[in-house]
């Protein structure tokens, strides 16, 4: 296999499952062994592709919270909530994953390279949501459809999008739409879009973050930016096709399918483990 033609396949990998609720970093480790190791930079340039997708396909919410700051009277609400105090919320979550975030990077915390962790993230992720959908929609059936975003959820989501981090396999987009739903939000869609919102900021933060410590290290010399460009356009490329197609699916799907393909795929790698 060509090294391009790897590169093209990371890209995709990277783009699909980022926002899927099925765990990029995972997927990424597991494809790594096949299609080999990749640099730091590498890494960065495939999340920031992912990342301009989700800024694109949003352009028009992100514009909207924006201009409530400089047109407050003509503000349209953000699922029934006025746009100034959403907007407060993500910062408020990305604040929260920005202190805890460091706190982890000054432990020295590495992620593991071994396909057991991942697996076993990946099975037991699925458990986490199926019971949480199931919990969430007996909510809903009580509460009704509820879309506004409390402080309390802004935290939590905060709190998940680390855990994720910590725990390559768990998937940040899956652990912050299954905190809202379990902890005030009924609405599949409201919860996805505030995860999808709350993670631009962050994804940003930590891309320039790495890059930084990527160009103090001298990490951008010897660099195959051929093979780069290649990965960036294709991880953003897919990236707007699966999160397009996602935010159509939760409108008359349940999460339930991506649950038993994280069970599939992390029973199967657990049957692996033991061979390698």
């Amino acid at each position: 296999m060509t090294d391009l033609l790897a590169a093209l396949l990371l890209g995709i990998i990277e783009g699909i499952t980022e926002f899927l609720p099925i765990s990029s970093t995972g997927h990424l480790l597991i494809a790594e062994r096949w299609l080999g190791h990749r640099s730091d930079l590498f890494n960065i340039a495939i999340q920031a592709g992912a990342i301009l997708a989700v800024v694109v396909i949003y352009r028009q919410r992100l514009w909207q919270l924006a201009d409530s700051f400089l047109h407050p009277a003509q503000a349209a609400p953000v699922h029934g909530q006025a746009p100034r105090d959403y907007a407060f919320k993500l910062a408020v979550a990305f604040g929260v994953t920005a202190v805890l975030g460091l706190v982890v990077k000054k432990l020295g915390f590495e992620l593991p390279e071994d396909v057991a962790p991942v697996a076993w993230a990946l099975v037991l992720g699925a458990a986490w949501m199926l019971l949480a959908e199931h919990f969430a929609a007996k909510r809903a059936v009580v509460l009704g459809e509820r879309s506004n975003i409390t402080w309390t959820v802004a935290i939590l989501v905060g709190v998940a999008q680390v855990v994720a981090g910590v725990f390559p396999g768990t998937s940040r987009s899956a652990a912050t739409i299954f905190v809202a739903l379990l902890f005030g939000v009924t609405s599949r869609a409201a919860a996805t879009e505030f995860a999808f919102l709350v993670g631009i900021p962050t994804m940003f933060a930590a891309t320039g973050y790495e890059l930084l410590h990527v160009a103090r290290e001298g990490g951008l010399a010897g660099e195959d930016w051929n093979a780069l460009a290649v990965a960036f356009v294709a991880s953003a490329v897919t990236a707007f096709i699966a999160v397009k197609w996602l935010l159509r699916y939760i409108q008359t799907h349940r999460f339930t399918a991506f649950a038993v393909y994280r069970f599939v795929v992390g029973a199967a790698l657990l049957l692996l483990v033991p061979a390698r």
